[in-house]
């Protein structure tokens, strides 16, 4: 079957592009109805019943039967086996791929992951303790691919954090285990592995069952039930984010080959028909170079049904006014992965505010983002780069202030505080700063 796929072809001169431009981007991320429900049955379920109704979930929705969830759980002796059993080349790609992203995050946890505090000149101490989450969960995707790569992002900042217990939940449909996700697990130091997916699996990390420990925190995609029941689950554990369909936006002055940017385009649109890849540029005869890229290119994609459903879809080449426009109209965007496809990339560079992550010059694909540059893959979609950020070392990491009031600094404190106090009416706060003054007043109001 041959599919052909065209892009909206947008131009920012155009009287109703504003309108245009919202309608391509619009995705709703509202959970369906149905599906908020069923999440909310089965999240209710497994609190409930615990293993029994995580065992019943997935019989039913991975096709995998078995008659303990110990017999779902994965074995260090098997991942290592995993890794063992891979060629050559995987496994030296797998390890090259850890040690970047083991490196950058080690670096993000030195600039600002530590402990510190200081005294001021009366010797009081003020200061904030930096420490690590007890046990995480990991959501790792396994329904249309399997990815290995999300376990590396996942597990190596929560173990660079400090994170004493790594639970990983990946589904396998009829029991298919990939030996690339098992190895990376093992590469990347997770301390136990779960074949169990979706809301159950969600559930089981957010209560705890017999079988799988109870988490902190869960990380990682999924689909829409995954998502739904992460939502759901929000403040009994925490979580990172709500992930939406993957996004790139291609900001290019007609410098990089055509055919390399019609690919960069087709890499996050192969993900899923959901997928956003947008293309902006000032150079209108480049866009028809790109064009004419995608459909010399599209037959030769394995996935071309979906990219072609993707960028029909959802995709954009849009023709601007200038690279300085191009810029402005990425920042309302605040797409997930954007590339600066320029000879001079860093001239474009502080324009920009709001993206997951910045992918700068000709040379850097995204792809290699997604798998071993080092900075995490797990980004903010549908516009949250606004006030989102990577997943980082951070999220693995909770803060504690550090407060120690010397008894010379609680005569200046106590007085602040106090007067504070008495005026919003709180006369027990107020008492107990007067109760450390060297010469305590009267109560105020009392009775």
């Amino acid at each position: 079957m041959t599919f052909t796929a065209r892009p909206a072809r947008l131009s920012t001169t155009a009287a109703d592009f504003e309108a245009q431009f919202a309608a391509r981007l619009h995705w709703s991320a509202e959970t369906d109805g149905a599906i908020e429900e069923r999440v909310a049955g089965i999240l209710a379920d497994v609190k409930s019943r615990g293993d029994a109704a995580v065992l019943e979930y997935t019989a039913r929705f991975d096709g995998l039967d078995a008659a303990s969830l110990s017999q779902l759980e994965l074995t260090q002796t098997e991942l290592k086996a995993a890794f063992d059993g891979l060629p050559a080349a995987q496994r030296d790609a797998l390890q090259a791929a850890a040690r970047r992203v083991r490196s950058y995050h080690e670096a993000q946890k030195k600039a600002g992951g530590e402990s510190w505090s200081y005294r001021d000149e009366d010797g009081t101490l003020l200061g904030q303790k930096v420490t690590p989450l007890d046990r995480v969960g990991i959501y790792v995707p396994g329904g249309k691919a399997a990815y290995p790569s999300s376990v590396l992002m996942n597990a190596i900042p929560a173990h660079v954090a400090g994170v004493a217990e790594i639970i990983m939940v990946v589904p396998t449909p009829r029991g298919e285990k990939n030996p690339l996700v098992l190895a990376a697990a093992y590469v990347a130091g997770v301390s136990r592995a779960f074949t169990i997916g979706g809301a159950q699996a969600v559930a089981a990390l957010a209560y705890g069952t017999a079988t799988v420990p109870k988490v902190d925190k869960i990380t990682g995609p999924g689909n829409a039930y995954v998502a739904s029941a992460k939502k759901r689950v929000f403040g009994t554990v925490g979580i990172d984010m709500i992930a939406g369909p993957s996004e790139i936006l291609v900001l290019a002055d007609g410098s990089t080959p055509a055919d390399w940017v019609a690919m960069d385009l087709f890499s996050q649109a192969e993900h899923d028909e959901l997928a956003q890849s947008i293309l902006l540029c000032p150079d209108a005869a480049y866009i028809d170079a790109v064009q004419a890229a995608i459909d010399r290119l599209l037959p030769t994609m394995p996935r071309a049904a979906i990219i072609a459903k993707s960028l029909n879809d959802r995709g954009a080449l849009i023709h601007t006014r200038s690279m300085e426009e191009a810029c402005a109209l990425s920042n309302r965007i605040a797409p997930e992965h954007l590339e600066v496809s320029s000879n001079d990339p860093h001239r474009w560079e502080p324009l920009l505010k709001h993206a997951g992550a910045i992918f700068l010059g000709a040379f850097t694909s995204e792809s290699l983002g997604d798998y071993c540059a080092g900075p995490n893959h797990v980004l903010p979609t549908s516009g949250t780069a606004r006030f989102s950020s990577p997943l980082g070392v951070y999220d693995f990491q909770k803060r504690s202030s550090l407060i120690e009031v010397s008894q010379a600094g609680a005569q200046t404190l106590g007085l602040i505080a106090a007067e504070m106090a008495y005026g919003e009416g709180l006369q027990a706060h107020a008492r107990a700063a007067e109760m450390r003054l060297d010469k305590v007043p009267p109560m105020r109001g009392a009775a």
